[in-house]
């Protein structure tokens, strides 16, 4: 039987590193960006990003027995899902310490601060498939602890716990 778990969350949340930390357990983990590139339709000069074609990418994604991560992964039909979170403030701070543009980091951070990818997951999955986990102050060690057990089954569900709303009005 299969099972598929999936990771997502805005970028700069952890998803890959929480991945790679989860894969030297033994998940096996599938990178979702390594999967669309097929599907690219074009790119979108003023958000600074690739378009691609997502309903084509869901309808012929070939479900994995493992671990998908990306910010898309919410999109696929997983058995749980992990959407991983992180304070709009340390967001911002790490997406410039990536070399994000500006806009770039005020799109992510508003995003972040308005549950968008939260959002977008519990209006696809039930409340008892998703675990929402703040990963500002936690180690990947610590993630990859928590999100592991909840794809084993060992811890529940979780989310709409956090409110970033207040830093709605000091993303720049």
């Amino acid at each position: 039987m299969i099972m598929m778990f999936g990771i997502t969350g805005t970028p700069g949340t952890g998803k890959s590193s929480v991945a790679g930390a989860l894969q030297e357990q033994g998940f096996c983990i599938l990178h979702l960006s390594e999967t669309t590139g097929t599907y690219i339709v074009g790119r979108d000069p003023v958000r600074d990003t690739l378009v691609i074609d997502e309903d084509r990418w869901v309808a012929e994604f070939v479900p994995f027995d493992g671990v998908v991560e990306g910010h898309l992964a919410h999109l696929l039909p997983c058995d749980r899902i992990a959407v991983l979170r992180c304070r709009p403030d340390i967001l911002a701070m790490r997406l410039r310490e990536r070399g994000y543009g500006d806009e770039k980091v005020r799109e992510n951070a508003l995003a972040e601060a308005l549950d968008i990818v939260l959002v977008e997951t519990l209006e696809k999955f039930s409340s008892e498939q998703v675990y929402e986990l703040d990963t500002t102050d936690m180690s990947i060690q610590e993630c990859r602890d928590r999100v592991g057990r909840f794809f084993r089954g060992e811890i529940s569900a979780q989310s709409g716990f956090l409110d970033w709303s207040s830093y709605i009005g000091m993303i720049e």
